[in-house]
């Protein structure tokens, strides 16, 4: 027996996440959000308290008042990476607290 819609997996997930726009977006942020201690490593991800995504802004909260200025001055290329790593233009800006 012969079947004629047949797809492979990540084609049809493709499909599935192109239909479907909002929920592409959530995934998007959640891949950033992730992306944070992924692109970060384990140095920074230490002094991290909490990573969080709302409209567009990543909001970071950071234990080391140090770390915050050494990011604040690698802001542009924080947002590049993350972005790369959301494999999306999901972040527009990053707020350090």
């Amino acid at each position: 027996m012969l079947k004629k819609n047949v797809q492979p997996l990540s084609e049809a997930l493709s499909d599935f996440f192109d239909e479907n726009s909002t929920l592409k977006v959530k995934m998007a942020e959640h891949r950033a959000v992730r992306g944070w201690h992924e692109v970060l490593g384990e140095g920074v991800s230490k002094y991290t308290r909490e990573v969080y995504f709302s409209r567009n802004v990543l909001y970071v909260h950071l234990t080391s008042a140090v770390l915050r200025a050494e990011l604040l001055m690698n802001k542009d290329g924080l947002i590049q990476k993350l972005n790369d790593h959301a494999e999306v233009p999901i972040v527009r800006d990053i707020v350090f607290r």
